[in-house]
């Protein structure tokens, strides 16, 4: 066994030691969508349970929200509703929610962060996302043909119109969205365009994720796997490694000469922070992990959203504290494995500082000493992460002399445009 997998470190220390500061994610409605993405990871949680997914009791929501509030250290709790579809829970749900943090504030800060597929927003959505100021994640995935090939209704219809119609919709009525886009393998070659037409609908904050899964036979579909799961195999719409690391490039290429400081890339602010030596702000790129706890409409608290399977469960809101779930050996273990499951490769690497193993769940591959957990995007994160690294280094230069990262522009457009 490498020498440092079985330690922890002084900050792992004060870490396990310190008042709780954690996040949630909910599930309302559990894994309940009114969509079947082909390359969904949460679809197949229905089958963790009984019966189809039920909507989170009125009695257990209040129960969790007054835990949550008052269990966070944090002076801003923010709370993050996930799914599934959580609009399926429907607006009277919402609105007891908001309701019952308002009750149980206790002086804190509320603040709400919705992902949804857009298929169910209307008028009286928005004029409640605004009203409470909430942040609305829609999902997206680029131009339609890119879209609609795997984001597509149960009755196998395409989703992009009702999409488009949602963030028109949102940007009439001034409800703040940002975009969440995945990456797969229909995407390869297409970063820029992608890129545009994110600009092009109004998005000025991008999430772009790597659809990069392994899958295990089931009787209907398949179901995500989790690495090291037993006959599994690489899903048809995942990205490949180089095919990723050449799209963000492409991505950056088109943003670092014209929109730093006026669009935001998530994966851009992440490697900036990264560079500048402060905190990502982002788990998958933090060197260890735990501090995002799932809740599903029963009450079941999990590790985390990618790890909902029967080994990660931490126990239940209806009897457990969240805290002590939190802080339990179990969840320990779990975060810093992150950092400790790695083969010795990856810390050696260049790019270890900026990666940090990237997240556990594409940890499929080995190394090149046989070791496991070897992520397996890594060939493009350090494509990625070579471009990208002389623009990195301007804007921290830029930033220790208190100016603007956005000053990079006339230099990169020196640089890549040859002006």
């Amino acid at each position: 066994m490498p020498y440092y997998k079985p330690t922890i470190t002084y900050s792992d220390a004060l870490r396990y030691s310190a008042p709780a500061n954690f996040s949630t994610m909910i599930k309302p409605v559990g894994a309940a969508c009114n969509l079947a993405c082909r390359y969904c990871y949460y679809l197949d949680k229905a089958n963790l349970y009984s019966r189809p997914p039920a909507k989170m009791s009125a009695e257990l929501l209040e129960r969790y929200v007054e835990r949550y509030i008052t269990s966070c250290a944090s002076p801003v709790v923010t709370f993050v509703w996930h799914g599934g579809e959580p609009l399926l829970a429907g607006l009277d749900y919402f609105r007891l929610a908001m309701k019952l943090q308002k009750q149980y504030a206790g002086g804190k800060k509320i603040e709400n962060a919705l992902q949804t597929n857009g298929q169910l927003i209307t008028p009286e959505w928005c004029t409640f996302f605004r009203a409470h100021g909430f942040l609305v994640g829609i999902s997206v995935d680029g131009p339609q043909d890119i879209h609609d090939a795997y984001r597509r209704t149960r009755g196998d219809k395409p989703s992009f119109a009702r999409v488009m119609q949602a963030v028109e919709l949102m940007s009439h009525m001034q409800v703040e969205y940002n975009t969440l886009s995945v990456v797969s393998n229909l995407s390869e070659g297409r970063g820029a365009e992608v890129y545009r037409f994110l600009k092009s609908i109004g998005s000025r904050f991008m999430q772009l994720l790597p659809a990069l899964d392994y899958t295990v036979g089931g009787s209907s579909r398949e179901a995500i796997a989790a690495p090291g799961a037993e006959k599994s195999h690489l899903a048809p719409w995942s990205v490949s490694a180089k095919g990723f690391g050449e799209f963000m490039c492409d991505v950056f290429d088109e943003w670092v000469v014209a929109d730093v400081g006026r669009c935001y890339v998530q994966l851009f602010d992440v490697a900036l922070a990264q560079w500048a030596g402060v905190p990502p702000g982002l788990c998958i790129f933090a060197e260890t992990c735990g501090d995002a706890l799932v809740v599903e409409h029963n009450g079941d608290v999990y590790s985390c959203d990618h790890f909902v399977y029967p080994e990660y469960k931490l126990g239940n809101i209806r009897h457990d504290d969240l805290p002590a779930m939190l802080a339990s050996p179990q969840q320990f273990k779990f975060g810093i494995d992150k950092r400790n499951g790695l083969p010795r490769e990856c810390l050696r690497c260049r790019y270890y500082f900026a990666c940090r193993g990237e997240c556990p769940k594409h940890r499929f591959d080995l190394s090149a000493d046989g070791e496991k957990n070897k992520n397996a995007l890594c060939e493009g994160y350090k494509l990625f992460f070579a471009h990208i690294d002389p623009y990195m280094k301007y804007m921290t230069e830029r930033l220790l002399q208190k100016q603007a990262p956005a000053l990079v522009m006339p230099w990169a457009q020196a640089r890549i445009l040859g002006k």
